[in-house]
């Protein structure tokens, strides 16, 4: 394996999702203005019903992990929506890039988006509601971003082997998947108040116990042990789960013809 041409792939990759997300009359919207209100609006109603300092933060972590994750994930997303919006799907898998390179160079600039949303909602949680976000430190903080981060890398590459199998329809799993397992993963409560049957759902999910791991710092009982490595197993699991997902679907797509229909 020749690491110069691999970096230069992902490389290229990158350049390519971030030059075309920047024209997209959305961007903004999707960087700034949902997140901003989200913090705000949920930092409001924290307000309003007067909780304490440890529950606002409890609440107040959950929704800056839904704009990160979100923002990532989109941007993982797009690496095949994308090409299904400017209908260059076939022009995409014939191109000397396999999927490695396009989800880690897609996940590459998510990185950098999601890490510009946390760093703006925390400066905003601290200048609007004193919530001090950096408070546990760097270390910790590295590994709650990390397990953000990974979440939406693993959301977002089974959203594009789900367009790359079904096609346009599945357009609407970029925006909604993601939702479905931030609810689980319990970003306003912990996992103990859901049905058991709905709670051992959450305990398979990684962002559940980056959450967990990060809210100890605020004064909460971790409600799993080792949670940090256990997220961490979990992640690595389901990326290889998703890419051979995304492997599989791009292979039933080309033997079906769906790869030349979705480029028409």
């Amino acid at each position: 394996m020749n690491w110069r041409s691999e970096l230069l792939a992902v490389w290229a990759v990158a350049v390519r999702n971030a030059l075309m997300a920047s024209r997209n009359v959305f961007f903004f919207f999707e960087l700034l203005f949902w997140p901003i209100v989200g913090v705000v609006s949920i930092g409001l109603m924290t307000r309003f019903l007067d909780l304490t300092p440890e529950q606002a933060s409890f609440v107040l972590i959950g929704t800056i992990a839904l704009s990160v994750v979100n923002v990532c994930q989109l941007e993982v997303a797009y690496a095949v929506l994308l090409d299904v919006w400017s209908k260059s799907v076939k022009h995409q898998f014939l191109a000397p890039i396999g999927i490695r390179h396009l989800t880690v160079g897609s996940w590459l600039v998510g990185i950098v988006r999601g890490s510009a949303i946390f760093v703006l909602l925390a400066a905003l949680g601290w200048w609007a509601f004193g919530f001090q976000v950096l408070a546990p430190g760097l270390p910790a903080v590295g590994i709650f971003v990390l397990g953000c981060f990974l979440t939406a890398w693993i959301v977002g590459v089974a959203v594009c082997a789900l367009i790359t199998l079904f096609g346009n329809r599945a357009e609407a799993f970029a925006w909604s998947s993601v939702n479905l397992v931030l609810v689980l993963a319990g970003i306003y409560y912990p996992i103990s108040v859901l049905p058991d049957s709905v709670a051992a759902i959450a305990a398979a999910i990684p962002l559940t116990y980056f959450l967990d791991a990060y809210r100890a710092h605020f004064g909460f009982a971790s409600e799993f042990r080792a949670p940090i490595a256990t997220g961490l197993a979990l992640s690595a699991l389901y990326a290889v789960l998703a890419h051979w997902a995304f492997l599989a679907a791009i292979q039933r797509a080309r033997r079906t013809g769906l790869l030349l229909k979705m480029s028409e």
